[in-house]
């Protein structure tokens, strides 16, 4: 959960690592570091964001043509500087850098510590780096040796970066578990967590797998197993372009990524949706549409706003598909030693596509002979590749840590993907088929009425900034966007919100109503209507502030409400897609208004690649 950035060749190392640490703080921001070479090993780290790091190396002498970045998301040891990296071993020869969790760096810590190490800091990165240390001073071999041996003996996952002050022409790097990305420049070499510090650099990456070793040095890309055996690189084309990870003249990352979504739901159904041919086109289906017709069940694996998505699906393929559905946390199903049989399919959703969670989960499913079918919005990711098929949602790059675009675009696939085998399957008529076809190619549109004038939802957030509690309800494919609407509120505001089944109320939550809480019901027309009105009266009864997202030409909800946010009329397979929009803006809107970083809520990263 924290971001790596490596630079070696012939241009000046700090700037590159710098700007590319400031790209990737959204993945870890409570302390920030880089190490150079020149006239010996020089490291700068410290608490807090880039900027203070950037601030507290004014004067120093930067010059280096290599180096190591790093942006920390605590895990071992509280944000200080002493547990920021890079971290320095007991000789004074090596620094290192490290994304995951080393499971047994106690034991390897009290080996170290009976043979006189000391340590500086709490982490298990400083663990490991020594213990690399002391297996080179013992068997007297090169580091890249001595990391290849020590990596044997470590339970965890990492990418660490290493560089050695006597060798300030090499880079070593190592992957198990978390991203690691190469571009291939002429005469450089960068190393990043994801694409976007190399983007505007090369456009020429190699994606780095388990257990491989990279040394890298200028003109020189060398790839490694751990038995030692090399590899050949297999260099791929960056589809990724440097406006996508800009904020374009928005506040925030958050903001322009509610507004692109009218694009980049456009974008996840171009090509592929022709609602006109009457048509879906998406081949990580179609080369699987017999199993997936003929599943005897789907289990959906995900975790936090994925999970959200994963909900929704299991109403939707199970109404189109009648295919038995269940959604897993992919945190419970990894440890519970789930029943899982050859033929089975597992749906994976990632928005990150690193999720260590999600990775480990359907690792084990694959192993028991389940067919693992990925929706991810990052190519080359690691569950892209762990997957027998699967479909993008070319949502681009989020920066924001709060999932917003990546979210509609993961319901749109979805759908997509249920209405393919359900049509193939002939358990929907024809009718049916065509109308949802015609509602989602409209949902661009759509989207883009709700963002038209965004004025109404801006004040709502306003007047229900200061609450202690929200209370978020809905049924049927609107229950899980209660769930997301809540989730959004929680990170974004620190507000402590709950999302539930609106039936559900009456069975412990209502204790909590009174007319200091609000209560944000999703409430379009749909199959629940009319029960949403009922539960929306008895919160009334209970003097309970109501806020409702409703459909458009509601006459029922709006005057009974104390506040309502209005969205196009939709399908209700399709409504969730645009339901979701006023909640993540309320969120945002409300974040804004008590002075939060709305990008970077505390204690979150954006990609989970540690449990």
């Amino acid at each position: 959960m924290c971001g790596i950035v490596a630079y070696i060749g012939h241009r000046e190392a700090y700037p590159i690592i710098l700007k590319g640490l400031k790209r990737l703080e959204y993945r870890g921001y409570d302390s920030a570091g880089v190490a150079l070479v020149n006239n010996g090993l020089n490291v700068y780290k410290k608490k807090g964001r880039v900027a203070e790091l950037e601030e507290s190396v004014v004067g120093k002498d930067l010059h280096s043509n290599i180096g190591i970045g790093h942006t920390r998301w605590a895990t071992h040891g509280e944000p200080s500087d002493r547990n920021a990296h890079p971290h320095v071993s007991a000789n004074g020869k090596l620094a290192m850098i490290h994304n995951g969790i080393i499971e047994n760096y106690a034991q390897l810590k009290k080996d170290l510590q009976n043979k006189g190490y000391q340590f500086k800091s709490d982490t298990d990165t400083e663990v490991l780096l020594n213990f690399i240390e002391d297996i080179q001073r013992n068997n007297q071999c090169t580091l890249e040796e001595a990391l290849r041996i020590a990596l044997k003996r470590v339970t965890g996952a990492y990418v660490i970066v290493l560089i050695d002050a006597e060798h300030p022409d090499t880079l070593i790097a190592a992957r198990k578990g978390s991203p690691l990305v190469i571009g291939v420049g002429k005469g450089e070499h960068f190393l990043a967590s994801d694409a976007s510090p190399i983007i505007e650099y090369t456009k020429e990456v190699v994606y780095v797998n388990d257990y491989e070793l990279a040394i890298l040095r200028g003109d020189e890309l060398i790839l490694k197993n751990l038995g030692n055996e090399k590899l050949t690189p297999y260099i791929q084309k960056l589809d990724l372009e440097l406006a996508a990870i800009e904020k374009g003249g928005y506040d925030h990352f958050m903001l322009k990524e509610i507004f692109e979504q009218p694009d980049t739901i456009f974008d996840c159904l171009r090509g592929r949706l022709d609602a006109t041919a009457g048509t879906i086109t998406m081949s990580g289906v179609q080369n699987y549409l017999e199993q997936l017709v003929n599943a005897p069940r789907i289990i959906i694996i995900a975790c936090g706003t994925s999970w959200h998505a994963g909900l929704v699906a299991e109403y939707v393929i199970e109404e189109l598909c009648r295919i038995p559905v269940e959604v897993e946390y992919a945190s419970e199903f990894r440890y519970r030693n789930p029943i899982v049989r050859k033929g089975d399919v597992i749906i994976a959703i990632s928005q990150s596509g690193e999720t260590a969670d999600t990775i480990v989960a359907i690792e084990k499913a694959k192993e028991q002979g389940a067919i693992i079918f990925g929706i991810l919005n990052v190519v080359g990711s690691s569950i892209a590749r762990i997957s027998h098929a699967g479909a993008y949602t070319h949502a681009g790059p989020e920066i924001g840590v709060a999932s917003t675009k990546a979210f509609t675009a993961q319901l749109v696939v979805l759908t997509m993907v249920a209405l393919k085998i359900a049509h193939a399957k002939k358990s929907i008529s024809e009718e049916l088929y065509s109308t949802l076809l015609k509602e989602l190619h409209e949902v661009p549109g759509k989207a883009a009425t709700i963002l038209k004038d965004t004025d109404a939802i801006k004040k709502i957030a306003e007047k229900y900034k200061d609450a202690a509690n929200a209370l978020y309800l809905g049924r049927g494919y609107n229950f899980p966007i209660a769930l997301e609407g809540a989730l959004k509120l929680k990170e974004i505001s620190y507000i402590h919100a709950e999302g539930y089944p609106a039936a559900e109320m009456k069975h412990g939550p209502i204790a909590l109503v009174d007319a200091s809480l609000s209560v944000y019901f999703v409430a379009t027309k749909d199959t629940y209507y009319e029960k949403v009105v009922s539960n929306i009266q008895e919160i009334k009864a209970r003097k309970g502030k109501v806020i409702a997202v409703i459909s458009e030409g509601d006459e029922t909800i709006g005057p009974m409400a104390d506040d309502v946010m209005i969205i196009p009329e939709a399908h209700e397979i399709v409504a969730p897609m645009l339901s979701v929009i006023p909640l993540q803006l309320l969120s945002y809107y409300t974040g804004v208004a008590r002075g939060l970083d709305v990008d970077k809520p505390r204690n979150l990263a954006k990609s989970v690649t540690v449990e």
